[in-house]
This record gives C-alpha cells, structure tokens and sequence, in this order.
C-alpha cells in the first residue's frame, strides 16, 4: 500500500522541469492527491511526482515540459515523471536558461543551467532572452528563405555555424550574418 506523501503546496510556484513521458503501468495501484481546475492529476511519490495531462509547456506560473517517448504514445493524454530534484527555480530577471541544439533531429529547446548536463559553455540568458533567441534558432531549422543571400554547398552545414554562434556568444543573428557573408 502506497504511503500517503504529500510535497508543500508551494513547492511547484516558479518552477522549470522536464518530465519524462512514462507508461501507464507506472501509475498503476498509486492514488491520485490532486487534480487541477484543467484537469491534469497529480501523484506524488517519494521520488517524485507523476503528472497525467494533455497540455504541457507554461502553467500558470512554472514551465513544465514533457519529454515524449520513442517512438510517441498515440493518446493526446500524456503521463510524465520527475524526480524532486529536476524541480529548478524560475523568475524573469536572473540567466537561467540555456539553448540545445539536435543538429541530426533538427530541434532546438532551452534547458536550465541547473541541468546536470549543463557543461557552462552555452551562454545563459534570462527566459524572454532564451525565447527570443530559441526562435531565431527555430526559424533557421525550419525555414530557408533566410539562406538565398549565401553561397553554400549544404544548407545543414550553414545553418549549424550559424545556431552554434547563436547558442555560444552574445552575438546578434545580424553580426553573425555579416560576418559569415563577408568572408565569401
């Protein structure tokens, strides 16, 4: 029989977290301890907490991302797990949040500083920074009207010079531009 355990009710406010998408089986024999007004249940465990939802991203408050399994469940409705410890601080003002590329899967996302693959080389920013930035990236991935003004032989080669600048200096998508077009 599961132990009733029960995390302080601010524990969550101005939080950043990756929950990893987990099987249904995982929650099987636990008791759901609360449900939101949208609907998404929680399970907490001495591990960590499990969530069922279908919507992830901004919450109120936190930033709560969902890492999905592959390949991906079919049900809109998605089970996520979290360890206490992958909960981080969140606020406006101070640099927290750094950007991933997946130059083979062509996806970029933000991670906190306090991710324990954080290496410190990704400069960080704060979250209206990060996101300003990670859709630049984004555009770069999806988008190639942006490339017409360059002689390149690969498109994915150009496009990874140019987010790894992004990624690694405080330079603007414009200074990083010029100074790619210039050397041709």
């Amino acid at each position: 029989m599961q132990k009733n355990f029960k995390p302080h009710p601010n524990s969550f406010k101005n939080t950043f977290c990756v929950f990893n998408e987990v099987l249904p089986n995982e929650i099987e024999g636990l008791k759901k301890q609360f449900e939101s007004k949208a609907g998404s249940s929680y399970y907490y465990t001495q591990a960590g907490m499990y969530r069922v939802s279908n919507h992830w991203g901004r919450l109120a408050n936190s930033k709560w991302r969902l890492l999905a399994r592959e390949p991906e469940t079919e049900s809109k409705t998605k089970i996520g797990f979290a360890l206490w410890e992958e909960f981080y601080p969140d606020n406006a003002d101070e640099k927290l949040y750094y950007i991933e590329a997946d130059f083979e899967k062509n996806l970029a996302n933000y991670q906190h500083k306090k991710n324990p693959r954080y290496d410190g080389k990704a400069i960080l920013r704060t979250s209206f920074e990060t996101t300003k930035r990670l859709k630049q990236v984004r555009n770069l991935q999806q988008l190639t009207s942006w490339a017409k003004h360059f002689e390149y032989e690969d498109i994915n080669d150009l496009r990874k010079e140019i987010i790894t600048e992004l990624i690694f200096t405080e330079k603007s998508l414009e200074e990083i531009k010029r100074a790619i077009y210039g050397t041709q």
